[in-house]
């Protein structure tokens, strides 16, 4: 593809590029590399003043760059082709959709998958190998459902969702419109239900609703409980990373993101804007407010006010978190000034 063809599929998304300015620059492009590894052919991206150096070295043809002229200079003066953006790294992400399409199955009902009767299909729909869809299931059109996945009955799936291979749908999910589900996930499973009796323990059976509302993503082998009454809510456009856990009852607004291992337990409530980074834990019943971001392992127990930034264990201002982490650096030398204090 020639660099000149690359700027008319990005349309407006492109602010400034090296073409408008020197129509001689128009190398062929072949592919995608990182800043570091690119070589001929190839076009990367410079988000910002950390990979700034890397213009005065890369192999790449061409380049996404941010809006500063220095870097733009360095680069036509390389003769390294450049599109420019005040976002290069969303631009980036829409020259990868260019030179890259996700596999899709071709549309209609592999031979040896399972579909019960009253089923019903909507228009485009693929559905893969071994896939087991069970009766009174609702799918909508543009549907993809990779081999293997397991869906229970009583479950509705939105336009265009995309479920990948080996993920199970329990009963009583409802999916919303341009979802994905990834491998290994398993979506309305049974939550943590059981009643301490004299005897044992007592299975409280999990009577109610998971609900993903639309373009919600759950990564490979999290969870998403189904509780014994009420609904499990994820909001619209919130994306779960790998290995994330969801309790029961769980609350969760739109627009949240939360990376791999993050644990919510049972009724936790998480506002909208949110981000949880890895393996935090979030206590029952908590409630997180909006737009409000917890560093990595931070232990929540109590609520998180609206907007506030939380670390540690058990999870405090993170401010406060960076204060205390410096001292502790310096305990042994503190310990050390103790002794000697005691001793005089």
């Amino acid at each position: 593809m020639q660099f000149s063809e690359l700027i008319i599929k990005l349309g407006s998304a492109v602010t400034a590029s090296s073409f408008d300015r020197d129509r001689q620059l128009d190398p062929i492009l072949t592919g995608l590399a990182p800043i570091e590894a690119a070589t001929a052919g190839t076009i990367s991206y410079i988000e910002g003043d950390k990979f700034a150096k890397f213009v005065g070295s890369t192999a790449a043809s061409a380049l996404v760059l941010p809006m500063n002229e220095t870097i733009q200079a360095q680069a036509s003066d390389r003769g390294i082709a450049w599109i420019a953006t005040k976002e290069p790294r969303l631009l980036f992400a829409q020259v990868i959709k260019v030179f890259y399409q996700p596999f899709k199955l071709p549309v209609g009902v592999h031979p040896s998958a399972i579909v019960e009767m009253g089923v019903e299909l909507g228009e485009n729909v693929s559905i893969g190998a071994h896939t087991v869809i069970q009766a009174g299931v609702k799918i909508g059109n543009d549907v993809t459902i990779h081999p293997n996945v397991v869906v229970y009955p009583d479950v509705q799936i939105g336009d265009r969702t995309i479920l990948h291979a080996n993920c199970t749908i329990h009963e009583r999910v409802r999916l919303g419109n341009d979802c994905v589900i990834h491998s290994g996930a398993a979506i309305g499973a049974e939550g943590f239900g059981f009643v301490p009796t004299a005897t044992g323990w007592f299975k409280m059976e999990q009577a109610g609703y998971t609900v993903l509302e639309d373009g919600v993503e759950i990564g490979c082998n999290s969870t998403v409980d189904r509780p014994a009454m009420g609904e499990t809510r994820i909001g619209r456009d919130t994306k779960l990373d790998n290995l994330v856990h969801v309790g029961h009852g769980c609350q969760i607004g739109s627009n949240c993101a939360i990376a791999a291992q993050v644990g919510l337990a049972g009724g936790v409530k998480v506002g909208n804007g949110v981000l949880l980074a890895g393996q935090v834990g979030v206590a029952n019943q908590v409630t997180i407010g909006d737009r409000a971001i917890a560093s990595s392992k931070t232990g929540i127990h109590s609520n998180v006010d609206p907007g506030e930034i939380v670390s540690g264990y058990p999870a405090v201002s993170h401010k406060l978190w960076l204060k205390t982490a410096a001292i502790v650096n310096r305990l042994p030398e503190m310990y050390q000034f103790f002794k000697q204090s005691q001793r005089n």
